[in-house]
């Protein structure tokens, strides 16, 4: 093998190591599921079946890309904390330059932003909120990763509330100035789990967050009384599903979603077992947990309102 091309296939994989494909799943699954929510919730389509095929799937693109933008400019602006606490990621190692990483993430946003355009205005003016929230959550003067309670609310808005909800407008677009509740109750559910959820990804990284002045939750409380704090919301949020089917918020299908509260209680449990252990170097099993429970809830939603429909 030549040495062009085996610097051009360490080049791909920096690349992908600094996107974090793992973490790119979520946002696709989550805005598919919005929208085939949106399409079996029984209202009238007002697009073309074409179109909505096109929406779903450039939607999905797009929700992954934008998560992958934000993972380049958090990766940017943690530099200095990666240097500690991740020194193998692409930047710190040197297998990608700072300014390359920077213009990377700015590229894809760009992208991102066309790829919302293409779906309908609507879904372009979420898409934009998404992306300043994402940016400012790394990117200075705001810099949301510094405020201990900020930063969980700006991670959970954009992945949590309006990923549905963008995903529902992809496909009845006239629900942007006469919102349907549906999307948005399904939304606060994620989003008041990401509120605590979003902490499990802070642990590992403690020692290079107090050194950057990233103000986590494990920074400015300690790791016990973090996880305490926490760990309610892997459990409360599911609980809503029959208050929200009795407001008519959501559907009767939605009921059995209620179970998902035993795996998020399973999740607090790993954390509370030994507090200690989150902090450990390498991300925490429940932060993986997280992850899964995230899509099985969004999937959850989706075959839902398919078998009530």
């Amino acid at each position: 093998m030549s040495p062009e091309n085996t610097t051009r296939r360490l080049d791909i994989r920096a690349y992908k190591d600094l996107v974090r494909p793992f973490t790119l799943l979520m946002p696709f699954v989550g805005f598919f599921a919005g929208a085939g929510i949106a399409y079996f919730a029984n209202a009238e389509l007002t697009i073309p079946t074409s179109k909505l095929y096109f929406n779903m799937i450039i939607g999905a693109i797009a929700a992954s890309l934008l998560n992958a933008a934000s993972n380049c400019i958090n990766q940017y602006y943690d530099y200095d904390i990666d240097v500690i606490n991740k020194p193998n990621r692409p930047l710190p190692s040197g297998r990608i330059s700072k300014s390359t990483g920077l213009k990377f993430g700015l590229v894809l946003y760009v992208i991102d932003l066309i790829l919302a355009l293409l779906i309908n205005i609507p879904v372009l003016v979420f898409v934009a909120i998404t992306a300043l929230l994402t940016y400012f959550y790394s990117a200075p003067p705001i810099r949301f990763k510094n405020n201990p309670i900020l930063s969980n609310i700006a991670m959970a808005i954009p992945r949590g509330l309006l990923l549905p909800v963008v995903g529902w407008l992809s496909v009845h677009p006239e629900n942007f100035t006469n919102p349907n509740p549906t999307p948005w109750a399904i939304g606060l559910i994620l989003f008041l789990y990401f509120v605590g959820a979003a902490t499990t990804k802070d642990y590992a990284d403690m020692k290079g967050d107090a050194a950057g002045g990233a103000k986590t939750l494990p920074v400015v409380l300690g790791v016990t009384k973090s996880a305490w704090i926490i760990s309610p919301f892997f459990v409360f949020p599911f609980l809503l599903i029959p208050f929200f089917i009795r407001w008519h918020l959501l559907i009767p299908s939605t009921l059995p979603l209620t179970i998902l509260a035993v795996w998020g209680f399973y999740i607090a449990w790993l954390i509370l077992r030994n507090p200690q252990s989150l902090a450990l170097e390498g991300n925490h099993p429940s932060w993986k947990h997280m992850y899964l429970l995230t899509m099985a809830t969004q999937i959850g939603f989706f075959v839902s309102y398919v078998a009530g429909s």
